[in-house]
């Protein structure tokens, strides 16, 4: 009878530390649920922040262009002007000859009449001149705005908010999207680029862009007042198994050790107010570490700068 009831009692106890000990797993997965979903808040709340601060470097970077772009737009926009207005002066004539060729045509002026005005309009204008000139207005008015739309959507495209999204395309694309974009700004330095074949990969184009973007930038920057040579800057693209490499290489005033080692500190940098906002290279570490890349920097006071970034070649997304 004493066996039972131990039993009994060592069931009992067994059972109770059984219920407690349930007890303290689902309180636990509770915590754990909860502190999950905080998690994963805070975590969307921080990619809203670097999208927000990838934006506003975007629209620190079109500040610093709009100079150029300006420049850019307003010579193909001046002749194209020119030129509409050449059109214009003519076109009075081309519809003053086109009315009496229908009034011609109806007999209400004579062939005489008609002969006369033409005489008139040829000392004027020189027909054989108008119709070669006609052609070489058009179509250079039409290479003026072909280019002025090519720098706005450039430019657009550039400004667009980056939706994350990585499809699979060639990387060269957004180095030439880049140089396209800056190809007003770097005419005072020598460019030489350099691509070769490379496989494709998924990536977010808009953010290869916008890292190239900002290097190249860095680098002009670094080629300002050379004194005894001229300002070079080098762009390649390879492959180099099993990475994708893009590399910027200028030779500009280049870096101290001190500098090296704070380029990726939020808010640091060496360039004069205005020119900079301290978040080109972490935004730019940033971008490359989301493609799960590296970045190499070489440099020395001087001498110039070359960094190369790295990016894993993924070509399947599943």
């Amino acid at each position: 009878m004493t066996m039972d009831i131990d039993y009994k009692q060592a069931y009992l106890r067994e059972q109770s530390a059984r219920l407690q000990a349930e007890q303290l797993i689902e309180d636990k997965s509770r915590v754990l649920f909860a502190l999950n979903e905080e998690l994963e808040k805070k975590v969307a709340a921080l990619e809203h922040q670097q999208a927000l601060l990838v934006h506003a470097e975007k629209m620190a970077t079109l500040g610093t262009l709009s100079a150029g772009v300006a420049h850019e737009i307003n010579n193909p926009l001046a002749y194209a002007m020119s030129n509409l207005e050449s059109l214009q002066y003519i076109n009075q004539s081309v519809f003053k000859l086109l009315e009496l060729s229908q009034k011609l045509a109806q007999g209400e002026v004579s062939e005489r009449e008609f002969r006369e005005f033409l005489v008139k309009m040829n000392e004027i204008h020189a027909f054989d001149v108008i119709n070669q000139d006609i052609v070489e207005l058009i179509d250079d008015s039409v290479e003026g705005l072909r280019r002025i739309n090519q720098i706005v959507r450039n430019l657009l495209n550039f400004a667009r908010p980056s939706d994350n999204e990585k499809i699979l395309v060639d990387m060269t694309d957004g180095v030439n999207n880049a140089l396209k974009l800056l190809k007003s700004q770097l005419k005072g330095v020598e460019v030489i680029t350099k691509f070769q074949p490379i496989p494709l990969t998924y990536c977010n184009l808009s953010a290869i862009n916008q890292i190239v973007v900002n290097l190249l930038i860095n680098a002009k920057h670094a080629c300002e007042n050379l004194m005894q040579k001229k300002g070079r800057i080098y762009i390649e693209v390879k492959f180099s198994d099993p990475h994708i490499i893009i590399g910027v290489e200028d030779n500009g005033c280049g870096m101290s050790e001190e500098v090296k080692g704070r380029i990726f500190d939020p808010f640091f940098t060496t360039k004069s107010v205005g020119k900079g906002t301290g978040m080109g290279m972490p935004l730019v570490y940033s971008m490359v570490s989301d493609h799960q890349g590296a970045i190499d920097i070489s440099s020395h006071a001087n001498q110039g700068t070359n960094v190369r970034c790295l990016f894993p070649v993924i070509n399947n997304c599943f």
